[in-house]
């Protein structure tokens, strides 16, 4: 299965903040304890590049992701770590532009008409909407998905076991991501079990059968899974 479809079979996506490298696999294994097979480490944390390096070397079965990528040298250090697929809070052309030329799967933020064209016009079909509570949640996205029906949204921001299931059933989400799976105080506190509890729920409202995630463009069809 091809990253972004695999990102909207599992229907929920963790972003997990990590402060320290030796949590990284611990957490891979309490998401898959449920069949959580995707996670987004961010970049936000000295931590980040190397958790990543971490659970793709020895947690092969976890499609593991990097989060906040902001400029296409941290990219570009994500995927030689073992990313297998890129997430930026904005639009960056450059970024965009070479996970497409390498056949990475990148999801951009986009939550304006220009950002979403921008997108389209190098063939992605599938982008990040952060911070969706924000930017008008799920009524924004409603009225963005009519003059650009083909397009997928990943919302972040504000989602939570609460309305989950309110935004996975709309035919315009392809998956959602939150923090909320992983949170850095119970990853600080080696709960992990509350984690594997929190993602079973999550995984029972959010997967999608596979009709529901097939969609058009270039990062659904790229072979990079």
């Amino acid at each position: 299965m091809r990253v972004l479809e695999r990102i909207g079979s599992c229907g929920v996506v963790p972003v997990v903040v990590l402060d320290r490298v030796e949590d990284a696999i611990p957490t891979a294994n309490a998401l898959l304890a449920v069949g959580v097979d995707v996670m987004e480490i961010t970049l936000r944390t000295a931590a980040g590049l190397e958790s990543i390096r971490q659970v793709a070397e020895k947690v092969p079965q976890m499609c593991v992701g990097a989060g906040t990528v902001i400029t296409l040298e941290q990219g570009r250090r994500a995927i030689e770590a073992g990313a297998r697929f890129i997430v930026s809070p904005g639009f960056d052309h450059a970024l965009a532009e070479w996970c497409l030329m390498n056949k990475v799967a990148v999801t951009p933020g986009c939550v304006t008409p220009t950002e979403i064209m921008a997108a389209l016009s190098l063939g992605l079909s599938v982008v990040k909407f952060f911070p969706a509570n924000v930017y008008g949640g799920l009524s924004a996205m409603k009225a963005l998905s009519g003059p650009f029906g083909g397009v997928r949204f990943i919302p972040t921001g504000g989602i939570s076991e609460k309305n989950l299931a309110e935004y996975i059933s709309e035919p315009f989400i392809h998956a959602t991501g939150g923090s909320w799976l992983c949170d850095k105080k119970d990853i600080a506190g080696q709960d992990f079990e509350k984690i594997t509890a929190l993602s079973a729920e999550a995984s029972r409202i959010a997967r999608k059968p596979a009709q529901d995630i097939a969609v058009g463009g270039q990062a659904i069809s790229a072979p990079v899974g």
